[in-house]
């Protein structure tokens, strides 16, 4: 025989982990525009209520942040954030917005063979506000893509980048979370 209430608990924690992710990534895409994280000391205290939410399912609070995330499989919210700019970055540089693309990136001449073709000019920026714009932190996390990111449709684009390693690009975390 099962135990209805060992059921019930297992299908409530099963619904809390879709519910989180669910809420999580709506969270982390439609407040892109609305919340600038620069600093660390932000995108930590933002990065804790995912860290405490997955520390509470049973099972998990002894489990490290990372173990946790690969468990859940889930992405650091710091980590979603990015791949959210890149497909924002790509819907813009395509022309799949009604955005003009011109009015936020400048194409880079092609210099170098290195990585992929479609590179952007890096402005340069003399105060802080500046550079925390979306038009001006993507850049460089756009030029770094690899040549192997496939760039024909944003359904391929969104598939590949997510293969892509952006330990080097995250602020707080680094290399730890972004398996």
């Amino acid at each position: 025989m099962w135990d209805f209430e060992w059921t019930m608990r297992v299908l409530n924690i099963l619904l809390n982990i879709i519910l989180n992710s669910i809420l999580l990534k709506a969270s982390c895409v439609g407040c892109r525009d609305l919340v600038t994280l620069y600093t660390v000391k932000d995108i930590t205290a933002i990065e804790a209520v995912q860290r405490r939410y997955t520390k509470r399912l049973p099972g998990f609070g002894g489990l490290s942040y990372t173990e946790r995330l690969k468990r859940l499989n889930l992405l650091s919210l710091e980590l979603r954030r990015l791949h959210a700019d890149l497909i924002y970055c790509y819907k813009i540089v395509f022309g799949l917005t009604n955005l003009s693309p011109g009015d936020f990136f400048e194409k880079a001449p092609l210099l170098s063979t290195r990585g992929h073709d479609y590179k952007l000019y890096k402005n340069r920026c003399y105060t802080t506000v500046r550079s925390t714009f979306f038009s001006e932190r993507i850049v460089n996390t756009w030029n770094i893509l690899p040549a192997d990111v496939d760039f024909s449709s944003l359904v391929s684009f969104v598939r590949t980048v997510r293969l892509v390693d952006l330990s080097g690009c995250l602020r707080c975390f680094g290399s730890q979370l972004a398996v």
